[in-house]
């Protein structure tokens, strides 16, 4: 049988943080984990937005348990203190969704001045896990989840002495090229968390060909015809942003679920959501350490896995 938000199972008492919970796929999340007991903390760079996000779930889940918190994976200065906030009011969490993302957008630098994409969708993430990583490991058996893409088997090569692509910047090369980060970085720290003998688990999960105001916004930023092409096509044939969702909530909630884990669509971009096995080339365990160190240098923030998951560490 299809696994559906119905296979959620209860998650009451539960703490969730949502990155990118304004819209899209991680709005959908946030109102199923939310239908569930959850709590659920919003990060979201527009609030405007994202106001109008915690009323659309309210006014279908009216119990529903949310916290709205600013959150702008293009500036380290915001990400570290939404997670200092968190902490300090959730020391324990179970869920953590890396979800936000931007696609196919002109060459644009981050507040910290690294290429936008990458910066946004890699690098914001990897800072963020990394300080929220102590209630993460408080919690036994708690999952981090990072979303990632078809568009990674596309992916530019990362190349440490032009993280920025200047000399080669396409809007898709760069957004593949995130997502394949995205994709290691979830296996990279799922083996650092086995080899330190933690509980906590690292998953990636790829929403397929959903209809997200993602498509739009490149089509907006950018103009080009393959963006102006996606943007069509996805109302047409695209998932729903509920559907699309499914991959990400399973490998966060489904108890069969394990590190390392890969979910995705039945049919690659469309279908019920189910576990695939991770191949490809650009998987190499030399790349996904070389990723862990450039990620270090450049958000200048230590992710020492062993020393995190310490039963010592404070």
């Amino acid at each position: 049988m299809s696994w559906t938000a119905d296979d959620i199972p209860d998650q009451t008492g539960r703490i969730a943080v949502v990155t990118g919970a304004n819209g899209g796929l991680g709005l959908e999340t946030a109102r199923e984990l939310a239908r569930k007991g959850a709590l659920v903390v919003m990060g979201a760079r527009n609030q405007e937005k994202a106001e109008r996000a915690v009323a659309d779930i309210e006014a279908e889940v009216p119990d529903a348990k949310l916290e709205l918190r600013v959150l702008d994976l293009a500036s380290l200065a915001s990400v570290k203190t939404f997670a200092e906030r968190v902490i300090a009011e959730h020391p324990r969490i179970d869920l953590l969704i890396n979800n936000a993302g931007v696609m196919a957008i002109p060459q644009t630098p981050t507040d910290d001045g690294f290429e936008m994409q990458f910066g946004t969708n890699h690098l914001g993430h990897f800072a963020l896990t990394a300080q929220l990583m102590p209630a993460l490991v408080a919690t036994p058996g708690s999952r981090i989840i990072t979303v990632t893409s078809t568009a990674r088997h596309a992916a530019t090569k990362l190349n440490a002495d032009d993280l920025n692509m200047d000399d080669n910047y396409t809007p898709w090369g760069a957004y593949g090229r995130s997502k394949i980060a995205n994709m290691n970085f979830a296996l990279e720290l799922n083996r650092r968390l086995e080899q330190s003998g933690s509980t906590v688990m690292s998953l990636a999960a790829h929403p397929g060909y959903s209809n997200t105001d993602l498509q739009a916004h490149s089509a907006r930023e950018h103009g080009g015809a393959s963006q102006r092409f996606f943007a069509k096509t996805v109302q047409w044939v695209g998932m729903s942003p509920s559907r699309g969702a499914l991959p990400q909530l399973r490998a966060a909630t489904d108890p069969a679920a394990r590190g390392g884990e890969l979910y995705t669509p039945r049919w690659v971009n469309t279908g019920s959501p189910v576990r695939r096995p991770v191949t490809g080339r650009r998987n190499r365990p030399d790349d996904m350490k070389q990723l862990w160190g450039i990620s270090e240098e450049a958000t200048g923030v230590e992710f020492d896995v062993e020393a995190l998951a310490s039963p010592d560490a404070s």
